[in-house]
């Protein structure tokens, strides 16, 4: 399992390749240091044109009922950890 750190980097470098940039993304200091297995992400705050490309990039996304299928199968696994 990857660390909190990686999954960070993983979302930074995919948010990057399509033209978004988070400046404030990290690993939540305060979760991080509670000695839980995993921290949350801070997705940190924005300006509003990052928030408005952020929303761009989601829109132009195709959504097929595969997506929403998986996306649904995740959800409900993270639920029952």
């Amino acid at each position: 399992m990857r660390s909190t750190e990686e999954i960070v980097e993983s979302l930074r470098d995919a948010l990057a390749g399509v033209g978004v940039v988070l400046p404030s993304l990290r690993v939540d200091p305060v979760t991080a240091a509670s000695g839980e297995p995993f921290a949350l992400v801070d997705l940190g705050r924005c300006n509003v044109r990052t928030a408005e490309q952020l929303t761009e990039v989601l829109r132009s996304l195709p959504v097929s009922e595969a997506l929403r299928a998986r996306v649904r199968q995740v959800n409900r696994e993270v639920k029952s950890r």
